[in-house]
């Protein structure tokens, strides 16, 4: 748990850092940012919540943005020239994967090509696939017990090495598992594991899992991996459990 009274209160933008904010608005400030004749702008910074039925106080902005950007601030906005990414607007409601903190992956979204600050395309994409014979996995959380099924269907009971531990398995932009390694550190794992019981038990379960097939996941239309935590226990008897929390 979080303790309030140890998060630092610095000054940005003359706005305090993370005083009492929320995971939306934890810099304590909020910039406001418009597209005008397909030109990136910032248009506002205010101070976190101040934006209430769509109003705040101008001035005070304008103050905050000509003291951070001199001469780029013009006819009450600055050009976002350096900028290059994509911007995304939900379609649909349906949250396909949420961080908590930063990003947030709508099934349907709208989608702002920026280059240099200058708006280059727009797209509506679907950040969900389903692929043929592929495995559903809108829900992450049930996706460990479906990745556990499929290792626990293979599994042999073999005295070499115990490979009971944590894990990550990592499905790759065309819904394949791509790769299987502990969670941990190249440093932890060099100093508390022999490479040969490591080498063995990650191939083993590659081994086991590398013929599942998921649906795709996008992020803002562009296909993404995605690393999920598996924790296996063997007990004496060979049984295999699944310790994933």
């Amino acid at each position: 748990m979080q303790r309030h009274d140890t998060i630092k209160t610095d000054q940005l933008f003359g706005l305090s850092f993370r005083d009492g904010a929320n995971f939306n608005c934890w810099r304590g400030y909020q910039a406001i940012y418009g597209i005008q004749n397909d030109s990136l702008f910032l248009v506002a910074i205010i101070s976190c919540g101040e934006l209430k039925n769509g109003k705040f106080n101008r001035s005070q902005s304008i103050d905050k943005i000509s003291s951070i950007f001199g001469r780029r601030f013009e006819n009450g906005k600055v050009f976002i020239d350096w900028f290059d990414g994509n911007i995304s607007f939900p379609l649909s409601n349906k949250v396909l994967r949420c961080d908590g903190i930063f990003n947030t992956t709508f099934e349907k979204e709208k989608v702002l090509l920026i280059s240099k600050g200058l708006l280059t395309k727009i797209e509506e994409v679907s950040n969900y696939v389903d692929s043929r014979n592929g495995i559903d996995r809108r829900d992450k959380e049930k996706i460990p017990d479906i990745i556990f099924k499929e290792l626990k269907k293979k599994w042999k009971n073999q005295k070499e090495f115990d490979c009971s531990d944590k894990y990550v398995v990592t499905i790759d932009s065309n819904g394949y598992i791509s790769e299987v390694k502990m969670r941990y550190s190249e440093q932890e794992i060099e100093k508390y594991y022999e490479m040969t019981e490591y080498k063995f038990c990650i191939d083993k379960l590659f081994k086991a899992l590398r013929a599942l097939k998921f649906d795709v996941i996008r992020d803002k239309g562009q296909p993404v991996s995605e690393d999920i935590y598996l924790e296996i226990w063997i007990d004496d008897n060979g049984k295999l459990e699944n310790w994933t929390r």
